[in-house]
């Protein structure tokens, strides 16, 4: 893999982790359309490239939430060695009870099923049909809860969400973003909660795949690229979501979604 590929990849993993437009999609759409694929020498190395570029979301979001995981972690203990109540320790032990199942449902599909679903036609229906689920959702859903005043029901229910993830083009921040915002959660606050959530489900793939990595110059390229554009894309949705939608993200979905499938089927005529 080049430098120029490792950059390319990380540009695109740091949008597209953090958006809800799917970076497992975009991940393999782009060296498909490009023709990357057809190197076997490029495949290969992809395999573990892909899992290694989350390491630099997954850095952006800790450094931008650093503060609020501190808070969190400590907070969560003090909750059960003094018995001290306050938001933060409740809140991480609603994210770890509510990363277990989403996790464990979402791994083992993955596991089982990645090489059947990976394909153009499957990841352009699933873009499109997210798309249209996001739309539809946030357009009709309330926005009466804040970060703050989410209960364990909410936050269960967006983990456990994450288990259709394992699907290409569902988007593990699109369809947690969606069934927040069907159970009535503000849209900054279901981003910024949806981030949090991620945080140790992409650290354990991360660490499960360490043994495949291949340490490298484009190793490190693609993880600081990703690292530095995901820094710039959590601050811009979490701004963004003040007062706009997600109407757009919803027709970016559509749109890659038809173009993916009319490029597939322009391929195997």
């Amino acid at each position: 893999m080049s430098i120029i590929q490792a950059i390319i990849l990380g540009v695109v993993q740091g949008l597209t982790e953090l958006l809800p437009i799917s970076s497992s999609a975009h991940l393999y759409l782009i060296p498909w359309a490009l023709g990357w694929l057809e190197s076997a020498e490029f495949a290969t190395a992809f395999n573990a490239f892909d899992v290694a570029l989350h390491a630099g979301t997954l850095l952006a979001i800790v450094i931008f939430f650093f503060k609020d995981w501190i808070k969190l972690i400590t907070s969560g203990f003090k909750k059960v060695i003094k018995k001290e109540d306050s938001f933060e320790g409740k809140m991480f032990w609603y994210l770890v009870i509510a990363t277990i199942p989403g996790g464990a449902i979402g791994f083992l599909l993955d596991y089982f099923l990645e090489d059947a679903l990976t394909t153009p036609l499957i990841i352009g229906i699933a873009l499109i049909v997210m798309g249209i689920l996001l739309y539809i959702v946030d357009k009709k859903a309330k926005s009466d809860v804040e970060y703050k005043d989410m209960t364990f029901k909410q936050t269960f229910l967006i983990g456990l969400s994450q288990a259709l993830a394992f699907i290409p083009g569902v988007s593990r921040s699109g369809v947690t973003m969606t069934t927040g915002r069907l159970l009535g959660v503000k849209r900054e606050s279901v981003a910024k909660y949806s981030f949090l959530l991620s945080t140790p489900i992409v650290a354990g793939a991360t660490l499960y795949k360490f043994k495949d990595f291949v340490i490298n110059i484009p190793f490190f390229v693609g993880i600081a690229t990703s690292f530095i554009v995901g820094i710039f894309v959590i601050k811009f949705l979490l701004e963004y979501l003040k007062k706009g939608s997600f109407k757009g993200f919803a027709i970016y979905r559509v749109i890659i979604g038809v173009a993916v499938i009319a490029l597939w089927i322009i391929r195997t005529i």
